[in-house]
């Protein structure tokens, strides 16, 4: 995979896993009642942001209304709300709002990526669903050759960036998620911040706050040199 557009070719024709092939292409044709008049897009969801950021976001998966309808990581749905008002006032997105793929919406230094390519069914995929789209994650770390750092979306994306590079760690043990949780991975990687996913779930109860998201996009920001 030479570049963004050949990586960005093999994923929307990947079928690898027919459970989620299913569901998401069944979800495109159901619809939600509010979207009924969208063309869903019902394929696998690339990357999205700054093909030269020093930053990876890594969430989960699309959800089968938001990314999965619009085509884009983190849009249409309140956790794409959350999430890209906080980058915004970071610094690191044009605009906080996002709804649709041609929003206007830019990242600067930043890009956006999940361990799930499809949207799986109550948002859970299986761990054999995510081995199968691991491939697709790492074509996308070696397509980014500046990247200083990781903030992971959640726990399952924390784990993922330690099962990629827990081999080449000088850290001795498993790192700990935890909100703010941050490791210094050694050996020339990434360094990883943890984070709670902004899902609805997390946001409506206070579990994650503004004031909590804005601090871990203020301590990237920092950690970039």
């Amino acid at each position: 995979m030479a570049d963004w557009e050949a990586h960005k070719s093999e994923l929307l024709a990947c079928r690898r896993c027919p459970r989620l092939v299913e569901w998401r292409e069944r979800m495109a044709h159901e619809k939600r009642a509010a979207y009924r008049n969208w063309e869903y897009w019902g394929k696998p969801v690339p990357a999205f942001g700054d093909e030269q950021a020093r930053l990876l976001i890594l969430g989960l998966a699309p959800g089968a209304h938001g990314s999965n309808r619009t085509g884009r990581m983190f849009t249409g749905d309140s956790s794409g709300e959350f999430l890209y008002a906080a980058l915004q006032r970071a610094g690191f997105a044009n605009q906080s709002h996002t709804d649709q793929i041609d929003d206007g919406l830019k990242l600067k230094d930043a890009i956006i990526s999940a361990v799930g390519r499809c949207a799986p069914p109550d948002n859970k995929p299986t761990p054999e669903e995510l081995r199968n789209c691991r491939p697709w994650l790492l074509a996308e770390l070696e397509l980014l050759p500046g990247l200083e750092g990781i903030v992971a979306l959640g726990k399952i994306a924390f784990d993922a960036v330690w099962q990629i590079y827990g081999s080449r760690s000088s850290l001795r043990e498993h790192p700990v998620f935890g909100h703010g949780a941050f490791y210094e991975l050694g050996g020339g990687l990434p360094w990883l911040l943890a984070s709670y996913h902004p899902s609805r779930q997390n946001t409506q109860t206070g579990r994650l706050t503004v004031d909590m998201f804005d601090k871990i996009w203020l301590m990237a920001k920092n950690l970039l040199r």
